[in-house]
């Protein structure tokens, strides 16, 4: 199997969500986890509100039985929309936490590029969000 076809298997079992949609979502309590590399934060920004955990992080993380879980991170059913750069690493990392039982996890189609193409909120690149 070559990754394209891992993507779409990962894919498969999920709606992703728009800019709008990831907007929403936010508004109404989803957390927005942002797994972007440092240079990308840096060179881009960020977008507001967002957590940003590193992808090698990213099931400790959110795992909501887990020691090392986000204190924002209380139930396998809580809605949590993952942001990449462009949305392609995102759907893995959501297709692994769906593994770990966070079923209403999805990703952000066209990632953080979409975001902020769409003209939503993002921080300056150095800046620092609450």
């Amino acid at each position: 199997m070559g990754i394209d076809e891992l993507l779409e298997r990962a894919r498969a079992g999920y709606d992703r969500v728009d800019p709008s949609r990831a907007a929403e979502a936010a508004a109404e309590g989803a957390l927005l986890v942002d797994i972007r590399y440092a240079a990308l934060r840096e060179k881009d920004g960020l977008i507001p509100g967002a957590f940003v955990v590193e992808r090698n992080e990213l099931e400790w993380r959110l795992d909501p039985r887990g020691s090392h879980r986000l204190p924002q991170v209380v139930s396998h059913d809580q809605r949590v929309v993952v942001i990449c750069n462009e949305g392609y690493a995102s759907s893995l990392a959501v297709a692994s936490l769906r593994q770990l039982g966070l079923h209403r996890a999805t990703d952000l189609t066209g990632g953080f590029q979409a975001w902020r193409a769409a003209g939503l909120p993002v921080t300056t690149p150095g800046t620092t969000t609450a």
